[in-house]
This record gives C-alpha cells, sequence and structure tokens, in this order.
C-alpha cells in the first residue's frame, strides 16, 4: 500500500497539534451529547406527541421508539435550479426509510440563496452570511431530540458548508450528504464567456447575451461550470460523506434516484446501536479536512473554500490555515481542467473518469489519507469507483484505467501542472490567496500602479470612461466581512478580461471575494485585514505600486516606508441599508477575518 506523500503527512501533523485542544473538547462534546443530550427517550409525553402527531402512517412506528427516526433537513426551492429536484425528495425518502423498517421526517427548511442570481447586486452582500444563517437553521431543525440520524439535502455555495457547520453541532448522529446533481451540459463555457466580454465591450445587445446565459442555465440542476457549488460536491466525496459516486449524476435519471435510495439505507446502518457506528463528527477529523483540501487543489476548485473549508473544520475543533493550503498546494499536483480551468464542463469531467478516475489516482499516489472513517465501508477506497446501474440495481464499477479524455483529466504522473494552483500572498498588504490555475504563468507576476476603488460599480465605470487603459492593479476595498459582508465581485470578470485581452498587465487585489469561477485574470482576493478593520490596504493611494507575484509569494505596496507610516487609513463609506442588509448587522459586527473563515457566529462561539 502506497504510503503518504511526506509533506502532506508533516501538514496533516501540524494540523493535529495545533488543534489538540480544541479538537479534545469536541469530541468530548459529542459523547456528552449521545450520553446525555436531548433525543427522543428523554422526551416527555407531550414533547414526543408534538414530535409524530402529523406523521400519517409512520406514528406508530416514531411512537415505539424501537426504530431508527430520520431528520431531513432540505434547502429546497424551486427558484434555484440545484434545489429544485429536491422537491419530491422527502416523499421518496420516507418511502426509502421504510423499506428498511426505519422512518423519515423532514426536521426543517433552510434557506438557499443563489449568487448566480445575485451576483453584481445587493443581495450579494447577504451571500456569506447565509452560511452562517444555513447552520444556525440545521442546528434548530436538529434540536427536537426526535432524529437518530439525518440526511442533508444541499448543494450550492454557502449551503453545503451551512449545513456541515450546523450538522457538526449534532456531531455524535450519523448522517449523510444527498446531492440532487448536474444540469445536462448547454451553450458551451466558453461561449457564453466571449458573449459577456462582447457585451462588456458594447459589442453585443442585452438580448444577445441573455439569450447565451438561457442556453447556457437551462434547467434543473448545478450549474456546469466548475465554481463553488460543484467543488461542494467533490468535497463531500473527498471526505467520504456522499454515497460513492454521488456528486456529478444528472437528476431526474434512475441512477440518481438509485443513490439516494441507497443513501437512506445507509444512515440506517450507522447509528449508534449498531455495531457500525459512524457518527458525523468522527467521519469530519483532520484527515479529511486536508483530503478535502487536496480535492480542492488536484482539481482547480474554488477559491471560496479558501474561507469555506477553514469555517467547516473549526466547527469541529480543527484549525486548518492558508499556509497549510499553501503548502499542500506546492506537492498536489493539477490533475483535472474544468471550465474556467479549461474547455469542458462538469458533465465532460464525469464523463472523462471524475471522481472516481480522481481518487483512484491520488490514493495510488499517495496523496490522499486512504484510513479515513467514511460514511461507506472500506475507508476512502470505494470512492474510486463508479456508480451505475445493473438491471436497474445500483452497483459499482471500477473507475476507467485511464482518462477518457486527457485534455480534461489525467493521472498525476502526467497531470496539467505539478503544483495545485492555489497560493498564499504575504507581505505589507497582508495575507491573500491567489488562485493560478487558470491563469497564464506569464502573468503570475504583475507590477503595475494601482486605481482604488470603494465597489466594483465605480470600477465598471472607470472601465466604460477608458481610464483603465493601461497597465494596472485594480484595487477594490471595504468588501470583507466586516464592511458589507463580503461579496463576490464576479461582474469585473469580463471588464478585466477584456483589458488583459488588449495586452495591458491587468489584476485585481481586493479584500473580498471572487466567484468559484475565478478565470485568467490574476486575483489577489481575501486580503486580510480587511479595509474596514484599517487593513493596510486602505492606505494605498492612485498611483502607488503594487507587486502581487504568485512566483514569489509576494503582495506589496512599493511605497517608501517613511511615507507609508505616514498615512491615515481611507475614510470608510457610509453602510447601506436596504434589500435586507440591514437584518445582518450583527454578523457583519462580530466577523473574523477570512483566513478563519469570515464568522461571526463561530468567532463568538469560540469553536
Amino acid at each position: 500500500m502506497t504510503k503518504i506523500h511526506p509533506e502532506i503527512a508533516a501538514v496533516t501533523d501540524r494540523i493535529i497539534s495545533r488543534s489538540k485542544k480544541g479538537r479534545t473538547a469536541y469530541l468530548e462534546l459529542l459523547d456528552r451529547e449521545r450520553e446525555k443530550g436531548v433525543h427522543r427517550p428523554t422526551l416527555s409525553c407531550g414533547n414526543l406527541a408534538h414530535g409524530f402527531a402529523a406523521a400519517a402512517d409512520d406514528k406508530a412506528v416514531i411512537r415505539s421508539g424501537k426504530a431508527m427516526n430520520i431528520g431531513i433537513v432540505s434547502a429546497y426551492n424551486d427558484m434555484l435550479s440545484a434545489h429544485q429536484p429536491y422537491g419530491r425528495y422527502p416523499e421518496q425518502m420516507k418511502v426509502f426509510a421504510r423499506e428498511k423498517g426505519a422512518t423519515a421526517q423532514v426536521a426543517g427548511g433552510v434557506p438557499a440563496m443563489c449568487d448566480g442570481v445575485t451576483q453584481g447586486q445587493l443581495g450579494m452582500e447577504l451571500s456569506l452570511f447565509s452560511r452562517d444563517n444555513i447552520a444556525m437553521g440545521t442546528a434548530i431543525a436538529l434540536s427536537h431530540g426526535m432524529f437518530e440520524s439525518a440526511t442533508l439535502l444541499g448543494i450550492c455555495d454557502k449551503i453545503v458548508p451551512g449545513l456541515l457547520i450546523g450538522a457538526l453541532r449534532f456531531g455524535h448522529l450519523p448522517m449523510i450528504l444527498i446531492p440532487a446533481g448536474p444540469m445536462p451540459s448547454g451553450l458551451a463555457n466558453k461561449e457564453k464567456q466571449r458573449v459577456r466580454q462582447l457585451y462588456a465591450e458594447g459589442k453585443a445587445s442585452r438580448d444577445e447575451l441573455l439569450e447565451a446565459e438561457a442556453a447556457s442555465y437551462h434547467g434543473a440542476g448545478t450549474c456546469t461550470f466548475y465554481g463553488t457549488a460543484n467543488s461542494n460536491q467533490m468535497m463531500m466525496e473527498m471526505m467520504g460523506l456522499h454515497v460513492p459516486g454521488a456528486a456529478f449524476i444528472n437528476p431526474g435519471t434512475k441512477l440518481r434516484q438509485e443513490l439516494t435510495r441507497a443513501a437512506v439505507h445507509r444512515v440506517t446502518e450507522i447509528g449508534w446501536d449498531g455495531n457500525d457506528y459512524r457518527p458525523l463528527g468522527h467521519c469530519v477529523d483532520e484527515k479529511a479536512v486536508v483530503n478535502a483540501a487536496i480535492g480542492l487543489l488536484a482539481t482547480g476548485g474554488s477559491t471560496n473554500h479558501a474561507i469555506h473549508l477553514p469555517a467547516i473544520a473549526r466547527a469541529a475543533g480543527i484549525i486548518i490555515d492558508w499556509e497549510d493550503m499553501d503548502r499542500l498546494s506546492a506537492v498536489v499536483p493539477l490533475v483535472a481542467r474544468v471550465y474556467p480551468n479549461g474547455a469542458g464542463d462538469v458533465n465532460h469531467f464525469h464523463a472523462a473518469g471524475g471522481m472516481g478516475f480522481v481518487i483512484r489516482e491520488l490514493l495510488a499516489a499517495g496523496l490522499l489519507h486512504r484510513d479515513i472513517m467514511t460514511v461507506w465501508t472500506g475507508g476512502l477506497d470505494p470512492y474510486g469507483q463508479e456508480p451505475a446501474l445493473e438491471n436497474d440495481a445500483l452497483t459499482w464499477i471500477d473507475a476507467p484505467a485511464e482518462t477518457r479524455d486527457d485534455t480534461m483529466l489525467r493521472p498525476p504522473a502526467s497531470a496539467f501542472r505539478r503544483d495545485g494552483g492555489m497560493r498564499l500572498l504575504q507581505g505589507n498588504l497582508g495575507r491573500a490567496v491567489i488562485k493560478t490555475s487558470a491563469v497564464d504563468e506569464a502573468r503570475w507576476t504583475i507590477e503595475a500602479p494601482v486605481r482604488v476603488f470603494s465597489d466594483q460599480d465605480q470600477v465598471l465605470a472607470a472601465f466604460k470612461a477608458g481610464e483603465l487603459e493601461h497597465d494596472v492593479v485594480v484595487v477594490v476595498r471595504f468588501q470583507g466581512p466586516q464592511a458589507n459582508g463580503m461579496p463576490e465581485l464576479h461582474k469585473l470578470t469580463p471588464a478585466l478580461g477584456v483589458l488583459q485581452d488588449k495586452g495591458f498587465n491587468v489584476a485585481l487585489v481586493t479584500d473580498g471575494r471572487m466567484s468559484g469561477a475565478s478565470g485568467k485574470v490574476p486575483a489577489a482576493i481575501h486580503l486580510t485585514p480587511e479595509g474596514w478593520c484599517d487593513g493596510p490596504i486602505a492606505l494605498l493611494r492612485d498611483g502607488d505600486i503594487v507587486r502581487v507575484s504568485a512566483n514569489t509569494g509576494e503582495i506589496e505596496a512599493l511605497v517608501d516606508d517613511e511615507i507609508w507610516q505616514a498615512r491615515k487609513p481611507a475614510p470608510r463609506p457610509p453602510v447601506e441599508m436596504g434589500t435586507g442588509r440591514e437584518l445582518f448587522a450583527l454578523m457583519r459586527h462580530g466577523a473574523d477575518e477570512a483566513e478563519r473563515g469570515g464568522s461571526a457566529m463561530l468567532a463568538l462561539a469560540e469553536l
């Protein structure tokens, strides 16, 4: 059996050592919750009667207390394409539970906002904190003590991290995440990107842009580009929290339904009354978190997880930072190129071999921890297979021995790059993350004068006025968690892409987020300390020279030290209200830095 790569082992040991106090306290909490926490035998007759009052055919079984009752936490809504398929899941899952002598109830619903709808809009300022809201909603759903296990129905950007953070506070229960799969491929993402840039240049009409967008986002299921939503599904496979191979099977298929049936059946088998107890809080350990980070790097996944993964880890008493991810990135090769890092989408990735191929090959190369507790049997090895139907029955077959498309997927020995393409930048401007997997290496170092803005609309106005037609580092500050909830700045992508295509050296520096679809323009993002907290980004002035270098790991303002030290932070912009943003003031006020997860809830809970 292949030994784990020594640097991966060293980073894992570093995380274990750093997390010892918090992890010990967390596991002690799980033990107390299992023994003394709220569960059905502790409920009064009135409590219990309320809990099964509307359970219809399942009432007698729930009342008897002799069978597992599965809580369903759902992020269903039918505005969000990825979550629309979940509408019929609960009734199906109740049938699947009865097949195993168990019952299931919808424990609660959590919000699921769509970043695709709110990109560039005021609602995006609620996006990051919706994760904390989802976590709290999950905790409320599971607080009733009616359930011996749970299933988590969610896919998209903040939803899976939020579900996991909340569920980990009930980590003594076995739980499985159940995806619904990506929509079939529509208009090629490269063509959509082309039309977006033409529109930014005034060379395509709004009708032409809308037609391209509608042809790309055209049906039920996850958006097909490899952004945060699909990176979520990849990470759940890497951590062993799905039924093996469940991530990228399209909605509405027989195979998709059988994977959901298998998840419900399996969660009935891993409860604490049996001999195969697999509580969520033990499945999500330091090695599983490292596996998630490795998967992110190996597949060129979303930079948003440089925030979400530390937050998920903290909920389980584990501390992972950007240095850990940087060190892992140095030894984990890039084995996949999925749009925006390549031409094909997640359906093409799955057809080329998908997660089964990736996991098997990384395991064989000693680049993943094999010996983790998953929700399945046999450690991580079963996740190196792919699901299939034989005579309408679910089975697993070997992933292809060789990639079916080497422009999209390769083994580590012939990887696209020797590193994972996510790097830590440090310097007198603070600490930031840059994703290089989609950036031409000739653009990994940009040194240019800055133009400083306080929001992305100001940037676009300057772009339309022709003020950015030169080498430029575009700085967008006051976009961190405490300033305005750390919105994504995806609306800037077409404009910056146009400038780069014209031959200018262009980079973005921001204390905000970029989309999970971060692309070809070098972007130093999540800069911390943020400008709202008088971080160094607040000292920058138009014309200052800034160096952003993924080659050397630098993010430096090349300003005379005496001048730099004498400067005062720029004044904060006024706090805006409307679109419900005022309701999140407490979350903004209490949020911690991006490297720790950008969470008010976790910061205040001191987890």
